[in-house]
This record gives structure tokens, C-alpha cells and sequence, in this order.
């Protein structure tokens, strides 16, 4: 099937039920973290799909279409550090903590390998 818009690419659609289970789980962190962790999170969570979607039309050229995607898995890398804050803090249980990780861990390989094939996305 050939991919004709962002919202097609299922990494990006795991992304986005990423960002959303990450905003609904992040309004159970305690009112203090507002600023911080909740904030950061929430922040870094939204921009691995938004970086996703920016690289889709960056095709044009391969290495501003790397670049983005590399800034996509640098913000998966972040969301993953402060789900090991949240984790830390008492804020979510190991399980939600594992479910969480592996989530942002599949991206993750996911963006690896539309990087190691980048002639296959460019145009």
C-alpha cells in the first residue's frame, strides 16, 4: 500500500495513541508536577508524532527527512526518561510503567528503520 499522508504511517499512528494515553494517564500526576513532569511529558510525547508528521514532508530531501525523524526518536527517547520519573515518584505502577516503555521502545525501531531505509521514503 502506498503511503499518501502522514496519518497513513502507522508509526505515526502509534505515536498519536501514544501522546493520548500519555495525556490521560498525566492528569493523575499530583497538581504540583503541573509545570514539571506533567508538562514535559505531555510536551514530549506530542512532539514524536509532530516531528514525524514534519519529516513526511521533508521528503523532498533525505537528510532534512532524517533529521526530523531523528528528533521524532530523540522525543520518544525524553518521554521515555520522564515516564522513569513518573515511575520513580510513586506516580504510575510498574505495569503501566512497561506498557508505556515498550510503546515508546516499538516507535522507537519503527522510526530506526524508516531511517535505515530512507531511499524507500524519499521521493
Amino acid at each position: 500500500m502506498k503511503v499518501h499522508d502522514f496519518r497513513e504511517l502507522e508509526v505515526y499512528k502509534k505515536a498519536f495513541d501514544l501522546q493520548q494515553k500519555i495525556f490521560e494517564l498525566s492528569k493523575t500526576f499530583p497538581r504540583e508536577e503541573q509545570y514539571s513532569l506533567t508538562d514535559q511529558i505531555r510536551r514530549s510525547s506530542r512532539s514524536i508524532g509532530a516531528n514525524l508528521a514534519e519529516a513526511w514532508k521533508k521528503r523532498k530531501y533525505p537528510a532534512h527527512f532524517v533529521s526530523k525523524l531523528t528528533d521524532s526518536d530523540c522525543e520518544q527517547a525524553e518521554t521515555v526518561h520522564w515516564l522513569n520519573t513518573a515511575f520513580a515518584c510513586g506516580y504510575i505502577t510498574k505495569d503501566i510503567y512497561g506498557e508505556f516503555v515498550l510503546n515508546c521502545e516499538r516507535i522507537g525501531r519503527m522510526i530506526g528503520v524508516m531511517i535505515r531505509d530512507v531511499d524507500k521514503w524519499c521521493v
